[in-house]
């Protein structure tokens, strides 16, 4: 598969390894074969979109991998970028820095203009929630401010099980469908 085609359920998930933040040793995808992964690529380490969904996510993680589920999150930003912002709040899934974009083009998530402009005019509660709520307060940016978010639900087999591009800056997966999926665990 070329580099920053879209892949699809039912697609083989490429396969990488990278660097993991606090980890001497990296990771590879192939390390979680036999289990099922939540794969998620955010903007930069400081997004506040991406601070709450990472803290979102967070909160449903314990139940989720005693169920069969792993999560892995890829940002954009180099090592000490997502150390000082997500790494700082702890999360108990790794965070992969990929500032050269690899695993961005291998998995075909990309940019989008008006997927920025359009979260200004969607998103205003969830940016609340996330600056003035949570106090996740938007920093330098790295490798784009216009990146899109993408998911991907892989199965233990390698391949996947749902891919989900989003349409603007802050639009993931929605939680019920993952928490649809990890019922099927069972």
């Amino acid at each position: 598969m070329e580099p920053g085609t879209r892949l699809a359920a039912g697609d083989v998930a490429p396969a990488f390894s990278s660097a993991v933040l606090g980890r001497e040793h990296g990771i590879s995808l192939e390390q979680y074969r036999g289990r099922h992964v939540l794969l998620s690529f955010y903007r930069y380490a400081s997004c506040p979109l991406c601070n709450l969904r990472v803290h979102d996510l967070a909160q449903r993680h314990a139940a989720w991998q005693t169920q069969g589920l792993d999560m892995l999150a890829v940002f954009q930003s180099p090592a000490d970028a997502l150390l000082k912002y997500v790494g700082a709040r702890e999360p108990p899934f790794p965070l992969l820095p990929d500032p050269e974009q690899r695993l961005y083009a291998l998995y075909g998530v990309g940019h989008s203009w008006a997927g920025f402009a359009a979260a200004w005019l969607t998103r205003l509660p969830e940016i609340t929630r996330s600056v003035v709520g949570k106090g996740y307060l938007p920093g330098g940016v790295q490798g784009g401010i216009h990146r899109i978010p993408a998911d991907f639900l892989i199965a233990p087999d390698g391949l996947i099980a749902e891919a989900y591009y989003g349409r603007d800056i802050g639009d993931h997966l929605p939680l019920q469908r993952i928490e649809r999926h990890v019922r099927q665990l069972g």
